[in-house]
This record gives structure tokens, C-alpha cells and sequence, in this order.
């Protein structure tokens, strides 16, 4: 097969280029690749060119960006057993086939139909194959080859990283680098001069300049001053083919700003002011500002002021503001018109930070001269003392003079001056002022255990300007005088153990004085002298401002005299001296041999024994526990019910176990005997057991039925009878036992249950003269007694 193509040396014209033919041998068949062949005439023939050295010849080219009408021819494709006649078919298929890239498939020539960029694809792989048309097979095998888009400079450089913003020092040298631009062209680099950039700069100069290879942007110019002129737009061109006519291009602009260096010394604008002070500006306040201008900026532009001479050195100091870079004058000390109206100062300014390589710009600073006007102003008085201290002493009368304070007017007009005290409304006045003089006198008697010091405010106005006024503290120190007696430090709890010696110390006491110590201490302790000697105390004074208690017998008794008075007198030390008497009191108590406080008496006793009151809250606690124990106890006792009604086998002659102890012989309600002698009666009485039966006694002249005429012992078998056939009678376990002691002996009973139903003529009252022991049992016969008689 013979593949033949047609590719263009430059963008415009089609040229005839080289022909290549293959040879095959006869009874082969070959593709036949004929490239850049020129078609003829019909009837002209065919002329063929020696093939260029180096040619890939499956290779094809095609150039990119084409706009003519009519689709491009890319080249031929011919097989040796093509003999024209159409039996011959040429099929094409790969990246394109059909749709960018079509052939006709008799002659076998390719053409594009689509324009092609070479940016977004540069090549399509493609494969060309011959049929028989009407058997459909191959007549050679399948071939591949390779068409690749040819590049036309259709792309202007661009600068991707644009606008720039870029600083470069002021003062720079020339040459000084200040960026590097670069720009990339679409183009392909190896064909052609497409894609080779060279830079130039449309706007910028003088003052800058590019190199055409590298983009570098630098200075053009020496010492460029930011103070001239700040920021620069400098445009960059960059052009492709190689900076020839015809070549695309693309700029981007640079935004150059100059930085500031401290180049530029501070300047006063003027080299004399003048400035007005009032002479009543105060102390420490801002009175004037000044300034020096630097063309600099930032830290560069930063200054100290100083004052370096003048005589108002003393009188003004000056400080920087940093945020507004002015100088702040001050007042360091009052001015007074009167004496001195003008002060020269000679102000100095001066950069922070140099830069040594400006110094032949220097020097850095400057200098002028301020004059300073003194204003006269109608001032206030002025007291002679910025405050005063003075003395008075207690109990002084009223009117006392305490001190005097002065002020005067410090104009020349030396007005007159009054005063007065400011008095709070709720504060007791103590002092008054005479509003000419200044004199300050007391108004009450003053004490000074209650407020030993007064501090008041003394006002002086103008007579001419009132509204004028001056402020001074006076402090009134109260002094002492010996108005107060001694006493006894303390209440002193003083004791005396029984067994003590003569001579023993038992206790120490000191004493207290209300005035100052000039009029209390030295204290004495002394007994009274016109008291008799105590036989039992002694005082000793220890001339250290305490007095010791000492013993003057051996041993003490509780028993006989539990507490002692002793009456001491205490002086003091002020002139004239004053005293005063107190009484101790002395209890005695029993002690240990180390002298340790036993007890003293029930609360004593309890402290020594060491019992706190927690442990005697434990203890009575215990003992309500207990109690509330035997209550319940006893509560449940008696909680037991029985039965109200005796039932009618209840009789008193039942042998009944009950668990409760009768009263002997003299319990005559516990059980009636007289049941068991007369049964009948019995079966006719129903007791309560819940009430108290009532006893009726027998009168003297009556006598009870004989047992004779009653048959016990068949009133036994019958209750004995009841109680084996009734079933219902609880418990059924219980014992009945019956008795019956027979006839009544001659001789009669010596027990003392017949008292009841006999009578006695014993008496016995005699039982409440055998003492307390003996009273209940008197009271217990003596009511037996009443009742018989009754």
C-alpha cells in the first residue's frame, strides 16, 4: 500500500515536499507511503524527489487552526494490488477516524474535516487497512501511523501571577532588584520561535528597567527619595516570537512603593515660641505642647524631647507623647506671679533609631527656644502651714484657746482674710474659730479617755472674693490630766486550799488606769489602815504593777467559813495621785498535794472530778432511759385484762394461783373468808373485780349463821361435779381445791381473820410512838379503827 500525504512548510502556502516510494517483490503486495507528493494534470506525470534524511514515515502532519472552506488534505493512502479499477477498499479507523479525520475509500485519500488545536491535542493514532471489495478480506496487513497536529503561533504570552504589589527600600542603589516576572506562552517550545519570550517595559522609565531574558525588574536611578515620591506603576510587555514582528504579546503591571529609611532629621518650624502659663496651673498638670516634624514614617520618625537649658529647668519637665510624637510641657513646682513672671527654655528633639549609613545627612535632631509667660490670676489665701498640730488639755472650760492659724491673700492687693471651720452636719462641735483672728477656743469640756484626738477643717476666704477659698487640716491632740482612778484589772477568782501555810502566795492581781501613762503607772497596793489587821490575808506589793494575796495562818475549813473579803486600796502614779478600793473574794477548797483544785463546793466538785457537760448530758440521759424502761415495764403489767365479771365457778373458796402478793393479815378485801363459811351466800354474790367490794361489817350484836346448819362438805361435791361436766369453764387444766377444816374448835381461832366479822378491843394508837418506822402500819390500824368506830 502506498500511503501519500501533503504537509505545509509555513502556515499559508502548500509546498511540494518529498516523495518516497516503497518497492515490493512481485509476488508480494506492499503499502506503498507516498508523503508530500504533488498532484498533476491528467496526462502530465508524476515527478519524484529524493526523500529528506531523517523522515519518520509513519508519520503524517496536519496543520492546526485551519479556516478554509474546504476540509484539509493530510495525505494518501495506495496499495500495489490498488490496479484503479475500485476492487480495491481502503478502511481507516483510531482517534478521529470518521469524525475528524475521513478517507475515501477507493482512492484512499485522508482529510480533515474539523480545525484542530494543537494546545488541547498534539497527535491522533490511527491505523489504515486494504480489502477486497467483494470478498471482504484483507489484501495486506493492518498499519498504523501517527498524525500530528503541527503548531502555528495562535498564543500570547501571559503573566499568570499579575498585578504584582512589590516594595523596594528608598535610597536604593542602582541596579537593586526588585522583582522577577514571568510569562508562559501556550505554544509549543520546540517548533519555531512560538513560545520563546523576551520582556520589555512599556512604562517605568526612568526609573526602572527589565531585563529582556529573566523578567528581573530593577532600579534604573540613584537614591530615589520616598519623600519625593512614594509609589510607582511599572508595565511589563512580554512578546513571543522572539520579539519579532508579528508576534503575539501579553503585559501585567507592577505596583512598586519606596519604604521609608530614616533619612530625613527632625525640624522645629520655628525656632522661638512662646507660651502662656497661668500661675494657678497646678502642680503636675499639662500646661503646653510643642512639636518637630520628621519626614519619615513609622519608627523612623520616632523622637525624644528634652530640656537642655534655661531657668525654668526646676520649675517645667517635658515628656513624649508616642502616638502623636509632640512634647507634653509640665509643671514640676507652683508658679507665683508676684516673683518671678518669665521662664526661657531651650527644647531639644531628637530621632530614636538612626541609620548610620544617612549620618552624613545628620545630625538627626534640632533644637529651639521656648519662652514662657507667667499669667497673674486672682489667687486664694495661703495658710502659713500646710497643716497645723496643736494641744489642749482635758477638762479645759469652755472657751479655751487651743491655737491660732494664719493666712493671707498672696496678691499684691494683700486682701483681708477670714475663717471658719467646716463642720458636718451630723458631727458635735468641739471648737470654734473667730473669723478675724483665726483663733480656735473649745466650746465643751473635752475628754480624753473618750477621744483623745480632733482633726478639723479651717477655711480662709477673701474678704473682696469670697468664692476664693483655702482648705488647712488642723489636728487637736487632747492632753491628759489624772482624772481617773485605779481598779482591778479584771474580776479576780481567788482561792484558798485548805491545807495552805502562813506566807503562801495564793494569788496575783494587777491593776488598769484609764489615763495616759504618764498619770497612771506606778501603781501601789496597799490594805486599808483604817481597817483592824486581817488575821487571815496579807497584800504585798511587788513594785512592778502587782500585788501578790498571801496566807497569814496555817489551814482553812470549808466547813466553818467557805469565803473570805479582803478590802485593798490601789493608788496610782499621776500628780496628785489617786486611789481607789475594791474587795476580793476569797474561796476556800479543798485541794491535792500539788495544789491542784479539788472541789470547792457541788459545781467544784464536778469540774474536778473532770466530768464535762456532754458527759453529764450522756449520764442523765442513761438515767431517762432507764426510768422510761421500768414505766414501760410496769405498763405492760398492768395492760393484762381479765375478765370484769367473776364467773359463777369463781367462788372464794376456789383455790385460785394468782401472781400478785396479797397484803397479810390486815388485805381483808383480797379474799373474803366469810364465802367459805357461809357457801349459800356465796352463790349469790357476783363480784366485779374492777371494783372495789364494799365490806360490810357485822354489827357487834349479830353473829353469823352456824357452819352446822350447812353441809360443806355437800356444797364441795357439787361445785366438784359442775366443774368436771362443764366444758366451757377455762383452763380446762386447771386445779379446784377444796378444804374443809371442820367444826369450830372450843378454844376458838387465834388468826386474825375473823376481824373483820368480830369485834376487838384492841387498840393500837400505841404504834405511832415507836417511831417513823412504824408510821405506815399506824396509819393502816388507825384507819381500821375509825372505821369500826364508825
Amino acid at each position: 500500500m502506498k500511503i501519500t500525504s501533503t504537509s505545509c512548510i509555513c502556515p499559508v502556502l502548500v509546498c511540494l515536499c518529498f516523495v518516497q516510494r516503497c518497492y515490493g517483490t512481485a509476488h508480494h503486495s506492499s503499502i506503498k507511503v507516498t508523503r508530500n507528493q504533488t498532484k498533476h494534470t491528467e496526462g502530465e506525470t508524476e515527478v519524484h524527489h529524493r526523500p529528506k534524511r531523517g523522515w519518520v514515515w509513519n508519520q503524517f502532519f496536519v496543520l492546526e487552526e485551519h479556516m478554509g472552506p474546504d476540509p484539509q488534505y493530510v495525505g494518501k493512502l495506495h496499495s500495489n494490488s490498488d490496479k484503479g479499477d475500485g476492487s480495491v477498499k481502503y478502511i481507516l479507523t483510531g482517534e478521529g477516524a470518521g469524525t475528524i479525520f475521513i478517507i475515501d475509500d477507493t482512492t484512499g485519500d485522508i482529510h480533515s474535516t474539523k480545525s484542530l488545536d494543537r494546545e488541547q491535542k498534539t497527535h491522533y493514532v490511527l491505523h489504515a487497512q486494504a480489502i477486497d471489495r467483494r470478498t471482504n478480506k484483507p489484501l495486506e496487513p493492518e498499519s498504523e501511523f501517527i498524525i500530528k497536529v503541527q503548531d502555528i503561533n495562535d498564543n500570547a504570552p501571559k503573566f499568570t501571577d499579575g498585578p504584582y504589589i512589590v516594595t523596594v527600600p528608598e535610597m536604593s542603589d542602582m541596579g537593586t532588584s526588585v522583582l522577577q516576572v514571568t510569562a508562559t506562552d501556550a505554544d509549543d517550545p520546540t517548533y519555531g520561535n512560538s513560545a520563546r519570550v523576551v520582556y520589555s517595559i512599556l512604562q517605568g522609565q526612568p526609573y526602572f528597567s527589565v531585563d529582556p531574558k529573566t523578567g528581573v525588574i530593577r532600579t534604573a536611578l540613584h537614591n530615589m527619595d520616598r519623600e519625593a515620591r512614594e509609589h510607582y506603576s511599572v508595565v511589563i510587555q512580554a512578546k513571543d516570537m522572539a520579539g519579532q514582528v508579528g508576534g503575539l504579546s501579553g503585559s501585567t503591571t507592577v505596583n512598586i512603593t519606596l519604604t521609608d529609611v530614616n533619612d530625613n532629621p527632625p525640624r522645629f518650624p520655628q525656632k522661638h515660641y512662646q507660651l502662656y502659663v497661668p500661675e494657678s496651673a497646678q502642680v503636675g498638670s499639662a500646661v503646653g505642647k510643642i512639636k518637630a516634624n520628621d519626614a519619615d514614617t513609622g519608627s523612623n520618625a520616632d523622637m525624644t524631647y528634652s530640656i537642655i537649658d534655661g531657668d525654668g529647668v526646676g520649675i517645667f519637665s517635658i515628656s513624649t507623647d508616642k502616638d502623636t510624637r509632640e512634647g507634653i510641657l509640665s509643671l514640676k513646682k507652683p508658679l507665683n506671679y508676684e516673683k518671678k513672671k518669665s521662664y526661657t527654655l531651650n527644647i531639644e528633639g531628637a530621632n530614636t533609631h538612626l541609620d548610620f549609613r544617612f549620618s552624613h545627612l545628620g545630625p538627626f535632631k534640632d533644637a529651639t527656644m521656648l519662652k514662657i509667660i507667667v499669667g497673674d490670676v486672682d489667687e486664694p489665701p495661703l495658710f502659713s502651714l500646710p497643716s497645723y498640730v496643736m494641744d489642749v488639755y482635758e477638762n479645759a472650760r469652755i472657751g479655751t484657746t487651743v491655737g491660732t492659724v494664719l493666712a493671707q491673700d498672696p496678691d499684691s492687693a494683700n486682701s483681708l482674710v477670714r475663717y471658719f471651720i467646716d463642720h458636718n452636719a451630723e458631727e458635735e462641735r468641739f471648737f470654734n474659730i473667730d473669723a478675724n483672728t483665726g483663733t480656735i477656743k473649745t466650746t465643751k469640756v473635752l475628754d480624753r479617755e473618750e477621744t483623745p484626738w480632733y482633726n478639723i477643717t479651717v477655711t480662709a476666704s477673701e474678704n473682696d472674693n469670697p468664692s476664693l477659698l483655702s482648705h488647712v487640716t488642723v489636728g487637736i491632740r487632747v492632753l491628759d490630766v489624772n482624772d481617773n482612778p485605779p481598779e482591778l484589772a479584771r474580776e479576780y477568782d481567788i482561792v484558798v486550799c485548805e491545807n495552805s501555810k502562813p506566807g503562801q502566795v495564793i494569788h496575783t492581781i494587777t491593776a488598769t488606769d484609764k489615763d495616759d501613762f504618764a498619770n497612771g503607772p506606778k501603781f501601789s497596793f496597799f490594805l486599808d489602815e483604817r481597817l483592824s489587821v486581817n488575821p487571815n490575808f496579807t497584800l504585798k506589793d511587788n513594785e512592778d504593777n502587782t500585788a501578790s494575796i498571801l496566807t497569814r495562818r496555817r489551814r482553812f475549813s470549808r466547813t466553818m467559813q467557805d469565803v473570805y473579803y479582803l478590802p485593798i486600796m490601789i493608788s496610782d502614779g499621776g500628780i496628785p495621785s489617786l486611789s481607789s478600793s475594791s474587795t476580793l473574794t476569797i474561796r476556800v477548797c479543798a485541794c491535792e498535794r500539788d495544789g491542784r483544785v479539788r472541789t470547792c463546793h457541788a459545781e467544784a466538785f464536778l469540774s474536778s472530778a473532770g466530768l464535762s457537760t456532754g458527759a453529764l448530758i450522756a449520764i442523765l440521759l442513761c438515767v431517762v432511759i432507764l426510768l422510761a424502761i421500768v414505766v414501760l415495764f410496769i405498763t405492760l403489767r398492768r395492760s393484762k385484762k381479765e375478765p370484769l365479771i367473776i364467773s359463777e365457778e369463781d367462788v372464794r373458796e376456789n383455790v385460785v394461783t394468782y401472781d400478785d402478793e396479797g397484803g397479810g393479815e390486815e388485805d381483808t378485801e383480797a379474799f373474803d373468808i366469810a364465802a367459805l363459811r357461809n357457801p349459800s351466800a356465796a352463790e349469790e354474790l357476783k363480784y366485779r373485780r374492777d371494783i372495789r367490794p364494799e365490806v360490810k361489817l357485822t354489827p357487834r350484836h349479830q353473829t353469823l349463821p352456824s357452819l352446822d346448819s350447812t353441809d360443806v362438805q355437800e356444797f364441795i361435791k357439787q361445785r366438784l361435779a359442775e366443774a368436771d361436766l362443764d366444758p366451757s369453764v377455762p383452763p380446762y387444766d386447771s386445779l379446784q381445791t377444796y378444804a374443809y377444816e371442820g367444826q369450830r374448835s372450843e378454844a376458838g381461832s387465834i388468826s386474825s381473820l375473823d376481824s373483820l366479822t368480830t369485834q376487838s378491843d384492841q387498840d393500837y394508837h400505841y404504834l405511832g410512838d415507836w417511831g417513823p418506822e412504824f408510821k405506815k402500819l399506824a396509819e393502816l390500824y388507825g384507819e381500821i379503827e375509825s372505821e369500826r368506830t364508825t
